[in-house]
């Protein structure tokens, strides 16, 4: 991490306080940074959380849930309201999780960010999490190699982890919320020797290597990823269901808290 870099996403973070009159009691890296296999290039994918003021959330005239900024070549940084954010969560949006267990910080209100996890990992439906990673995982492997053939090699990755994701959930029926960096994930997942040795080899090189290049996808990892997809597919059950009245009541009473404790009101 670069530290001029991070300064400048620390005053855009700043900035964006005072022009939007809003609370960012959370901001971390969303990216292959936090992940754990970044390119020697890879840009800075800010996310952050934030509150508006009490009469913003009263007005008829609704503000946006979402704040972008101009993304360049070294900066992504753009963040939800905290009542959009609650909402994906309960809809098994898995990204909230992942800002809330990044393990790169840019602001980390603590008590704000702690509440906010225990909420997730007592109120998140977990087959609603897996069809998130479901979902995201195939929709990688046929929009970056689904002929197996001629596959950008960094890109295997936005497929492997959702996999290793859907592994590790299969794994521990009991938990809710898997690791977000990929080397935890995967040790935790316990895949075959011959995947793990893969994975490493991969990783490595994406270490060194802005680029990976093209080639073809070792059979054996597109086994792996493809078997993790087919399992969770199998299991899984329709989700029309709708979500809990207790984890709807728990979400707004968080919501009414941090924006009482952690909102911009009497501030700004």
């Amino acid at each position: 991490m670069d530290p001029g870099i991070v300064e400048k996403i620390q005053k855009r973070l700043d900035d964006l306080q005072i022009a939007e009159r809003v609370a960012i009691p959370l901001a971390v890296e969303s990216g292959s940074r936090a992940w754990g296999f970044p390119s020697p290039d890879s840009d800075y994918d800010c996310r952050f959380i934030y509150i508006r003021r009490s009469a913003d959330y009263l007005s008829p005239w609704r503000k946006r849930d979402v704040i972008e900024t101009p993304l360049d070549e070294i900066f992504d940084v753009n963040g939800w309201d905290l009542g959009k954010a609650l909402q994906l969560l309960l809809k098994g949006n898995a990204v909230v999780i992942e800002w809330l267990t990044s393990p790169i910080d840019y602001r980390r209100d603590r008590e704000f960010a702690d509440a906010f996890l225990t909420l997730a990992r007592e109120t998140v439906d977990r087959e609603r999490i897996a069809y998130h990673y479901l979902h995201l995982g195939e929709r990688h492997r046929r929009a970056y190699f689904s002929d197996d053939k001629n596959v950008r090699r960094k890109k295997l990755f936005y497929a492997l982890r959702p996999a290793a994701a859907l592994r590790w959930l299969r794994l521990y029926p009991n938990e809710r919320i898997a690791p977000m960096r990929f080397q935890e994930l995967m040790a935790q997942c316990d895949p075959p020797a011959e995947v793990a040795a893969i994975v490493e080899a991969l990783l490595v090189e994406k270490s060194r290597s802005s680029e990976m290049g093209t080639g073809p996808v070792d059979p054996v990892l597109a086994a792996f990823i493809d078997a993790e997809f087919a399992s969770a597919r199998n299991s899984l059950r329709p989700t029309e269901r709708r979500i809990e009245r207790e984890a709807i009541e728990r979400a707004e009473a968080f919501f009414l808290a941090a924006l009482r404790c952690h909102g911009p009101d009497g501030v700004m």
